[in-house]
């Protein structure tokens, strides 16, 4: 009998038979609240009705309207409103069907853009799985091991891991730029770097946001050296950090941006966004893509953009985000074991360690599987594997919220031993 390769390996033993808004229902028959989105995708819920209706009206119309040979509306339609949310001078896009797809596009942009072959990421980062996109990643070996000869012309460089380094943000922002600075002295010249490539809030590395004073320290140094500043927003765009884009936390703004996952509610889609006078130095036949832009997910993305408006799910995000930090913190302040816990909007992670303070992934693995059990679905992430992160809906409400943060406790208390008075749903 045929079966899925034995190395995806299932978060949880969920068989889903339909979803709708914040709640998965199984096939067990149990209801289960998702703190998971898909990774961070199904940004207004599951089968929201308008993006569900607009699929439908053009799966009617056209399926694959193949964009480089024929031009079709939903396209047309969804780039008047990305460029309604694009940073100011962002007035050209690109289409494509993934997170790591946008990647390479963006690199390969920045690369015939300057002239020069180097890029600069940093410790943590994800940025995907293809051959150019594990290249950049850090976030973990596993990416990218025994994938060898990866593509060359990548250098890392330090993130600001104030947590991990026992430091405030301040020292943690002053060290990484020094490292920088100090990269760029003695492994790749600024006149042989294309592109600084870093996520706005860490994604499998760990759910961290970036310090917004250390963003600001590499727009200062692109701008110095005419180095492109590339703003990888695949999980933290689309108002998940409870601002539209993840960056606006700071006042860098990007030479290129990547967007993905929540933009279409699921569908698969993906863009980078530059300048006309950037993108334009891209060469011929260096953009392009079967099923890039595809009608139906293009549909979707136009629905999703007009939902996150009209119901004001970028506030939502920001304040559901701080009730859902407020929350963890009283539980971290209940239980030890929790490290720490940091996040932006609706992506915040859970630190798990060990008395000594080293990183504790045998006890983040089990809270993640006892959630599951509490009927709330989480997921783990970090280099250590010792970070649980919650993902909810951007359309999720105070109620859910507080049910999430009860079973979220009654998983952890059954895990360590102890379970407060508090918990339970």
């Amino acid at each position: 009998m045929t079966s899925l390769s034995p190395i995806l390996k299932q978060a949880t033993p969920v068989v889903v038979d339909h979803a709708l808004g914040s709640w998965i229902y199984g096939t067990d028959g149990r209801e289960y609240l998702d703190f998971t989105t898909g990774i961070g995708v199904t940004s207004t819920g599951h089968c929201h009705p308008k993006v569900v209706a607009a699929a439908r009206e053009q799966v009617g119309k056209i399926i694959h309207a193949q964009y480089t040979t024929v031009m079709h509306k939903p396209l047309l339609e969804l780039t008047e409103k990305l460029g309604d949310v694009l940073p100011i001078g962002l007035d050209s896009v690109f289409y494509a069907n993934s997170g790591s797809e946008a990647v390479e596009a963006a690199i390969r942009l920045a690369r015939m853009a300057t002239g020069r072959p180097n890029i600069v990421v940093f410790q943590g980062g994800f940025h995907g799985r293809t051959v150019a996109a594990a290249s950049l990643t850090t976030a973990g070996t596993k990416f990218s091991a025994g994938y060898s000869p990866l593509m060359a012309g990548v250098h890392m460089s330090a993130f600001p891991y104030a947590y991990r380094y026992g430091w405030d943000e301040a020292t943690a922002v002053e060290f990484a730029l020094q490292e920088l600075d100090y990269l760029l002295k003695t492994r790749t010249a600024p006149n042989d770097t294309a592109a600084f490539l870093i996520e706005p809030a860490l994604g499998d590395g760990g759910y961290l946001p970036t310090p917004p004073a250390f963003m600001e320290g590499l727009r200062e140094r692109a701008d110095l050296h005419g180095i492109k500043l590339i703003f990888d927003e695949v999980q933290a765009g689309v108002g998940r950090t409870g601002k539209f884009w993840g960056h606006q936390y700071s006042t860098a703004t990007p030479d290129i941006i990547i967007t993905a996952k929540g933009i279409a509610s699921g569908f698969p889609i993906s863009a980078i966004a530059a300048s006309t006078g950037t993108m334009s130095k891209a060469w011929p036949g260096s953009q392009g893509g079967t099923y890039g832009g595809n009608a139906v997910s293009a549909a979707a993305g136009v629905a999703t953009l007009g939902v996150v408006e009209e119901e004001g799910l970028v506030e939502n995000s920001r304040v559901r985000g701080l009730q859902l930090q407020a929350g963890l913190k009283a539980i971290q302040s209940r239980f030890p074991v929790i490290g720490n816990v940091r996040g932006l909007g609706l992506m915040q992670g859970i630190e798990f360690t060990t008395p000594e303070g080293t990183p504790d992934a045998a006890t983040a693995a089990a809270v993640q599987q006892a959630t599951t059990d509490q009927d709330l679905l989480t997921l783990t992430c970090g280099p250590e594997g010792n970070v649980v992160r919650l993902i909810p809906a951007l359309i999720v409400t105070e109620s859910e919220i507080e049910a999430g943060l009860q079973r979220f406790e009654a998983a952890v208390g059954a895990v360590v031993g102890a379970v407060p008075a508090t918990a339970g749903v």
